[in-house]
């Protein structure tokens, strides 16, 4: 039976904004402007391809504290272009440089996210925990209008730990002044957000976003707009 939360923590990048989108598009427009078909690349699909399983390993080490942000920047887009046999290093630094200034400027939502939260946020205190970057969260919430809806915007430096270490749900719920047993993580990766939560002692709703998976939680969700009758469901228990 739902439980009568009070505060809602959600995810970021892949829950309410859409990384794989804004993503993409922004590399693809790098990849034409910076030359790349010409220096060997043959196409922006296979660019990001391979950008994509760098960045992901890059962020997997990041998270387990094994290199920081700086190195994270430097090397997801200094391995791609190697992969191609591309080794202008300045090129790569200038690259990743124009990727993070335009990324976040990027807007587009996973669908249902700006009227879920218009509709939540009548009946809840909503937050934001991430891993992302303090000042690049910021900047895409600012961008596309959501930074009003939320009272706390967790990242992983400003808490100094990353999900799915219990401490930053620890730190969320100082920050908040809200109790584990009123809380509820919504998001999208497993592994991070789902177990993470259930690991601090909190109930949790795994957003699949159309993918098929097999995983434990309080709630399975396909569409945002499904946490609507869950959680009020809870609310007038």
């Amino acid at each position: 039976m739902p439980k009568p939360y009070r505060h809602l923590f959600f995810d970021l990048d892949r829950t309410l904004w859409d990384m794989d989108l804004n993503s993409r598009e922004t590399l693809s427009d790098l990849f034409g402007r910076h030359g790349l078909q010409e220096k060997g690349i043959a196409s922006s699909e296979i660019f990001i391809e391979y950008y994509l399983r760098y960045n992901d390993l890059l962020w997997n080490r990041y998270q387990r504290g094994l290199i920081n942000k700086a190195s994270l920047r430097a090397l997801r887009f200094r391995q791609t272009f190697s992969h191609f046999g591309v080794k202008d290093v300045k090129l790569a630094e200038k690259f990743g440089d124009d990727y993070m200034n335009e990324a976040p400027a990027k807007t587009r939502l996973i669908p249902g996210t700006r009227e879920v939260l218009t509709a939540l946020s009548e009946s809840f205190v909503l937050h934001i925990i991430t891993n992302g970057f303090e000042e690049v969260q910021h900047v895409k919430m600012e961008n596309c209008g959501l930074k009003s809806f939320f009272t706390e915007v967790i990242t992983s430096e400003r808490a100094d730990c990353t999900k799915p270490d219990r401490r930053i749900f620890e730190y969320a719920l100082k920050a908040s002044g809200a109790a584990a047993h009123e809380s509820i993580m919504i998001g999208d990766d497993h592994d991070i957000d789902i177990s993470g939560a259930r690991n601090a002692g909190w109930d949790q709703a795994w957003f699949r976003n159309g993918v098929e998976a097999v995983g434990e939680a309080t709630y399975i969700i396909d569409d945002l707009s499904e946490l609507i009758p869950i959680l009020r469901a809870g609310k007038h228990a």
